[in-house]
């Protein structure tokens, strides 16, 4: 597969081009901001479609429980706002009203991560994988560029028919997929093959390990680099045929390392194929005010950071063998 850095371009941007062209063919689709409208990039939606945009202002559990209802009257529902406030302030809400209820309503959790920058902890979503994937009925997408981003919105809309969280961020970052790299929920993608150790990663993470396997590649060190894009449901088979084709494992998020994806993969390979794992990610902080590059750098998630933990993860594999 080419993947070759084109622009850097938001993710953000890829969920509201996603979401104005498929309400293009959908006219069930309905957007509901919470007084950012620009900021999660619904003004694009709501530019195209203001008879199909509603502004809630600051009232997210309202916001959820509308939805609720609008899904139940046979609308889709797109209800963005910054991540921390979607997943967190209206959990009670998104348990109860969308998940128990099965509800198609699509939630786009906006400044995911530490690289929110400026805006600082208070606005830095590093919980909400953890939080979206206990929740039954609950499909969460962490898609890895602007491209994978636009695909996601319409495979949301047209792959399923529940509740969606769909993870993206504010910063603009390499965008690199091409833009008609097909998008199947639950399944990941294998971006480069490697023999010695699996890099796993999501979000905007996964540049970072493509990054890490180049280098890995001039120390003698095949490393196969998978992008997970859906969190739940994961994909499974992969997982475990890559922890058995390279013998270890380094997972890389922009999320907590307790309850993210590092979480998922060692819940999966523990129970059918346990290898050695290392973790990339926040390590149980929370973030701060900063530069987003230099606040990813601060807290270990960049590619030589990754490149580091495999070298750690080799270190144990071969200590078993």
């Amino acid at each position: 597969m080419k993947l070759e850095k084109n622009e850097n371009k938001a993710t953000r941007i890829g969920f509201g081009e996603g979401l104005r062209d498929i309400a293009k063919q959908n006219t069930n689709i309905i957007g509901i901001g919470a007084d950012i409208t620009s900021s999660v990039s619904m003004n694009i939606f709501a530019d195209e479609f203001p008879e199909r945009f509603f502004s809630f202002g600051i009232a997210e559990q309202n916001i959820v429980a509308a939805a609720a209802g609008l899904a139940l009257g046979g609308k889709i529902p797109f209800f963005s706002t910054y991540g921390v406030f979607a997943a967190l302030r209206a959990t009670d809400q998104i348990r109860i009203s969308l998940c128990y209820n099965n509800l198609h309503v699509i939630i786009g959790g906006a400044h995911a991560g530490i690289s929110v920058g400026a805006d600082g902890a208070t606005h830095q979503a590093l919980e909400d994988i953890a939080i979206m994937r206990a929740l039954p009925n609950m499909t969460v997408l962490s898609p890895c560029d602007a491209n994978q981003t636009y695909n996601a919105v319409f495979a949301a809309v047209t792959q399923i028919n529940s509740p969606v969280y769909l993870r993206f961020g504010r910063e603009p970052m390499p965008n690199f997929t091409p833009k008609n790299l097909e998008f199947k929920i639950g399944k990941g993608q294998i971006f480069t093959e490697g023999t010695d150790v699996t890099i796993i990663a999501t979000g905007h993470m996964v540049w970072e390990a493509l990054e890490a396997a180049k280098e890995l590649t001039k120390q003698n060190i095949s490393a196969q680099v998978i992008n997970i894009h859906t969190i739940k449901p994961i994909d499974k088979t992969l997982l475990i045929e890559s922890a058995k084709q390279t013998g270890a494992v380094v997972t890389a998020e922009e999320h907590q390392i307790i309850g993210g994806l590092g979480s998922v993969v060692a819940e999966v390979l523990s129970q059918n194929y346990p290898v050695p794992i290392e973790f990339v990610g926040v390590n149980d902080s929370f973030g701060e005010s900063g530069n987003p590059n230099e606040l990813m750098v601060k807290y270990g998630l960049k590619a030589t950071n990754i490149v580091s933990s495999c070298k750690k993860v080799l270190s144990r594999k071969l200590k078993n063998y």
